[in-house]
């Protein structure tokens, strides 16, 4: 099924050895979202990066409810990504996960629970596809291809989940084996989203321990 950027990283974040999500795969998992729909709008021609900033292009909205919210949150004159990327994610994983469990990927837990976690206690229904998704960003980058032949998708799944410092797809030792590998993708999703994949990590550091949004430059 062919799922949006969002969805797919939301899904890249679950582990499937443990079975759930791990709180270190929770940090920032909104400013990831987010990301994910910029880089997505960005692609498709929504929006353009001027001078490292952002802009929206005065169009219809895209079909997607979430990548539509994102979409609507970047006004016509260029702003900072970081405003952009931090402003919300508190609220971010809420629409990426009730479309999944729309779809049938995931089912939600049934109530909050005492625990603070207990929102992200959801079952994924298929592990196989999380496996399979993790396979192909891991194989992408273990092949060390030139970024330049790689479909965007392929290099924000691969470089935007380290910035958020995930677990669920290399382990730190494999990402010190593949570290040039990486930048090199980076450097590439930088010439394609110039600014964006910088405002995640600011974004990422600012979110502290807990994880979150504060709505940098208002919300």
């Amino acid at each position: 099924m062919d799922r949006s950027l969002p969805q797919r990283l939301y899904l890249l974040c679950y582990s499937v050895d443990k079975g759930k999500f791990e709180a270190v795969n929770l940090r920032g998992l909104g400013q990831l979202l987010r990301a994910a729909a910029l880089a997505e709008l960005t692609l498709d021609g929504l929006l353009t990066a001027d001078r490292g900033r952002v802009l929206r292009h005065a169009a219809e909205p895209p079909n997607d409810h979430f990548l539509a919210e994102v979409w609507r949150d970047v006004p016509e004159e260029p702003t900072h990504w970081l405003r952009i990327v931090h402003h919300k994610a508190a609220t971010a994983e809420q629409p990426v996960r009730d479309q999944l469990a729309a779809s049938g990927a995931v089912t939600l837990p049934s109530g909050r629970g005492p625990s603070p976690l207990a929102s992200h206690y959801v079952t994924v229904n298929d592990p196989q596809q999380v496996l399979a998704l993790r396979e192909t960003v891991r194989d992408t980058v273990a092949a060390g291809r030139d970024p330049a032949a790689l479909p965007a998708d392929a290099l924000a799944m691969a470089v935007l989940p380290v910035e958020c410092e995930r677990t669920s797809v290399f382990t730190r030792e494999e990402l010190r084996e593949h570290k040039l590998t990486l930048r090199a993708f980076a450097e590439r999703l930088d010439e394609l989203v110039p600014g964006l994949r910088r405002a995640l990590r600011d974004s990422f550091l600012l979110s502290g321990p807990a994880g979150g949004g504060g709505g940098v430059g208002g919300t």
